[in-house]
């Protein structure tokens, strides 16, 4: 049992204590008859990949014992939003869902096939020929059309399938530069993600994550790890083309955390911040010293992006969670969750929600989930308080579906209570044997807040989201209610009758 003395133990006992809490709740849901509907000089996506409910509760659980309280009593940052809503995940051609068609649906407002980004689906997965014509925009480019800021940051590679969604058109996900690309593609003219980076949206203002060596030709060693060299067979350096080209219009290129938190973000406009090779470390195995969090890296993102006048749009990623979950390594994943909820908290910090529009979902789920009637306080990562009453031995109360926690010892399942289980890479317990855990299929919450967040509400298509997004801010192909340079929305378009309006019209009728 953990320490509870920063928490609510002996007041729960107490019927005023969850009287008293609920009405508190209730006069803060109250408020929300009063709609804000302003228009929104800000968007931020905050999108973590593979959080599904399950992960969030357990996220919120692990927040709370990292306090050293119970867990299940305290709220994330997302848990505060006002508006709750669900979404269907689909993919146009699978039930369960990969993280590219669906970051095409949040991003372009359009579903799309698995394994596709930026394409509408029409387009079939690595084929080539397939791309002119079905290319579809995203709401970071109607941003950028609209004279808005705007930036991507993530804890995977750049051009990994959640940010590369936002700025490329490629039938295939793992095309991040020529050299994964089949041949006859390249000799084609289909482009692979990376150069798609450079070339799409050339002026993207803020580019934070990894993936360095898919910008660097072959022959070029990372500078940071010189054993691996860059996957690029065209020769170009992606990287010093962005530094040449934003050298002159206070454009900074970091590979480590110093030398990002060294730059003043008032006097930068456009930085790309590419700290690893491939995807960052787990949270729990970053080199803090080399290796900025994601909870810095979108202050910095924030800050730089507030120099518009006119606003921005930030898709933010915790893209890690699904690595973790696909390994079967829960401590990872909610690790991961719960710095993605202190990054939502910080950018909360940094803006106003009278005209900041602050979305967060997740782009699927995972088979995972927690169970096992495992008692209150109960560490996130401990055992049942039972046996199993079929084979006799213990079980974690963290459990997936599939993957590769699946493991036989003579025959039999493996006794947990002869290994640690609560280490950071330990493996949960699978019930199918798989190299990679798979997703989930079911729906995922969206949590909204700021102006227009009532309208995600419901249960709704995935590729609603961004279209709710662009209304709020008046940009793409919603404008109808805006009125220009008035900072809230034409009243007479959007507002319910007024109660004087209500008496006139009863009056006529009767």
């Amino acid at each position: 049992m953990l320490n509870v003395s920063m928490c609510c133990a002996e007041e729960e006992k107490n019927p005023s204590f969850w009287n008293a809490w609920a009405q508190r709740t209730l006069k803060d849901a109250l408020t929300l008859q009063v709609l804000n509907r302003n228009i929104a000089k800000n968007l931020i996506l905050f999108l973590g990949d593979g959080m599904g409910v399950p992960t969030v509760t357990a996220a919120r659980i692990l927040k709370g014992q990292l306090n050293g309280c119970y867990g299940e009593e305290v709220q994330l940052e997302m848990d505060k939003f006002p508006y709750v809503a669900l979404a269907k995940t689909y993919n146009t051609d699978a039930q369960v869902a990969d993280s590219a068609g669906t970051a095409t649906a949040y991003l372009c407002g359009v579903k799309a096939n698995e394994g596709t980004v930026g394409v509408s689906a029409a387009a079939v997965r690595g084929q080539c020929n397939t791309t002119q014509g079905n290319e579809v925009t995203s709401i970071l480019k109607w941003a950028k059309d609209a004279g808005k800021s705007v930036g991507i940051v993530t804890t995977t590679r750049v051009n990994h399938a959640t940010p590369s969604a936002a700025y490329a058109h490629c039938v295939d996900r793992d095309w991040y530069s020529d050299g994964e690309m089949p041949p006859e593609a390249v000799q084609a003219g289909c482009k692979d993600i990376a150069r798609q980076l450079m070339e799409n949206i050339p002026n993207i203002n803020v580019i934070m994550g990894g993936g360095r060596k898919y910008m660097l030709p072959e022959n070029t060693s990372d500078v940071e790890y010189p054993s691996t060299r860059g996957t690029r067979k065209d020769g170009r350096n992606l990287i010093e083309e962005w530094v040449d080209r934003t050298k002159d219009k206070r454009g900074y290129y970091v590979w480590n955390k110093k030398d990002l938190l060294s730059i003043n973000p008032s006097s930068v406009d456009y930085l790309m911040g590419l700290f690893e090779p491939g995807d960052l470390p787990y949270d729990l195995e970053r080199n803090t010293s080399m290796d900025p969090s994601l909870t810095e890296m979108v202050e910095v993102a924030v800050k730089i992006l507030k120099n518009n006048p006119e606003g921005f749009y930030l898709l933010v990623e915790g893209g890690r969670i699904d690595h973790g979950h696909h390994e079967g390594k829960a401590k990872q994943a909610l690790h991961e969750a719960v710095e993605m909820d202190r990054a939502i908290g910080h950018a909360g910090l940094l803006t106003s929600p009278h005209d900041t529009l602050t979305v967060v979902t997740a782009d699927h789920s995972h088979v995972f989930d927690f169970g096992g009637y495992t008692r209150r306080g109960n560490s996130i990562f401990g055992l049942a308080p039972m046996v199993s009453d079929v084979d006799q031995k213990p079980f974690t109360a963290i459990l997936y579906g599939n993957g590769p926690g699946f493991k036989l010892v003579n025959g039999s399942r493996v006794n947990v209570s002869t290994v640690d289980y609560q280490q950071n890479n330990y493996q949960a317990q699978a019930a199918v044997p798989l190299r990679m855990e798979t997703h989930g299929g079911e729906d995922v919450a969206v949590f909204s807040r700021g102006p227009m967040a009532h309208l995600l509400h419901g249960v709704q298509e995935q590729n609603y989201i961004p279209h709710v997004m662009a209304y709020a801010a008046c940009i793409g192909q919603n404008k109808d209610h805006c009125q220009k340079g008035n900072s809230a929305v034409r009243s007479s378009a959007l507002a319910p009758p007024t109660l004087g309006l209500v008496i006139t019209v009863t009056w006529l009728l009767c």
